[in-house]
């Protein structure tokens, strides 16, 4: 795939924003931004999906001991059930852009549209976590980060088994859901939960 370059900003202070935790029925939606050192280059950034764990994790550590800055912010269950899930995910990536240490002067968001509220001009970047270092950091700290707490519901709630699928509606979550009910962390309007909840 392409790598992708700005036709309309050139300098250092580039932040690229992504989320985690679109697809899945339970759990708030992360995002994270993150502005990378041009002097601190860091190998094997890609995007987050098609890392291992272990990768990811490593990744993880490394992105916060040598971005300039990063910040990681979420949208609730509330939030994506008042707004949608597109919207929250929006609002998550303005709420990660503005939390920045660094202030960006330009921001490149994964995929076709752009957020409200952001402190600086920004482009849509389709596919952005597999083509651009920043994004593929960014999808990285949004995952490792939403994953993490979406194991630890799974020691509140163990019959789900969010540990395995993250919240994703695989067979297993949809058979738990069955047989369990819903959970204070499950989004309402996904269809299988608002399914139950109807039922």
């Amino acid at each position: 795939m392409e790598p992708f370059v700005s036709s309309v900003y050139f300098g250092d202070l580039l932040a690229g924003a992504d989320e985690a935790g679109r697809g899945p029925l339970a759990g708030d939606v992360v995002a994270a931004a993150v502005i990378l050192d041009p002097n601190k280059p860091i190998a094997g950034l890609a995007d987050s999906k098609k890392l291992t764990e272990k990768k990811r994790e490593a990744l993880f550590v490394e992105i916060q001991e040598k971005a300039l800055a990063y910040a990681v912010a979420s949208a609730s269950i509330e939030e994506i059930d008042q707004l949608n899930i597109l919207h929250a995910s929006m609002l998550a990536m303005s709420r990660a852009v503005n939390q920045l240490s660094v202030r960006a002067e330009h921001v490149l968001i994964d995929g076709n549209r752009v957020p409200k509220d952001l402190p600086c001009p920004a482009e849509a970047v389709v596919k952005g976590d597999a083509r651009h270092a920043a994004i593929s950091a960014a999808s990285i700290l949004a995952k490792v980060t939403r994953d993490r707490e979406i194991v630890k519901m799974a020691a509140q709630y163990p019959q789900y088994g969010f540990e395995k699928h993250k919240g994703y509606p695989t067979a297993q979550h949809l058979a738990a859901l069955e047989l369990y009910g819903i959970t204070p962390i499950h989004r309402r309007t996904f269809g299988p939960v608002k399914k139950i909840l109807e039922g």
